[in-house]
């Protein structure tokens, strides 16, 4: 079962006040999401990001909580957030990191990698 598709869930809400929230509430130090920490800097998305995303083969989609589809808020609701999924051939979805994982990550893209290339 040949994975062709990533999608990353942000522990987050995505629009303006959705990502206003988000920003608050992390410099405030009420709010966190590992998957934001490896995806972005304080200011914009990391360059090295969209690089990795480049060389893994199959798209990869990150997405906020409030912008996922049915079938991967059902998963989500099982695996917490954030999170990384496979889609594959077959039509199932996998978790491929969880908020553990990814927290371990402490922010590196190249850990990312790594770890994605080993799941």
């Amino acid at each position: 079962m040949a994975i062709i598709r990533y999608t990353g869930i942000y522990n987050a809400d995505g629009g303006v006040w959705g990502e206003t929230r988000y920003i608050l509430g992390h410099l405030l130090g009420t709010t966190a999401c590992s998957l934001c920490d490896i995806t972005h800097s304080p200011l914009r998305r990391r360059p090295e990001w969209d690089a990795m995303v480049a060389r893994l083969g199959v798209p990869f989609e990150v997405r906020h909580r409030n912008e996922i589809t049915t079938a991967e808020t059902a998963f989500a609701a099982t695996t917490g957030l954030p999170v990384v999924l496979a889609h594959h051939d077959d039509g199932s979805i996998t978790s491929v990191l969880t908020d553990a994982d990814l927290d371990a990550l402490d922010g590196s893209v190249s850990q990312f990698e790594s770890a994605l290339s080993a799941s």
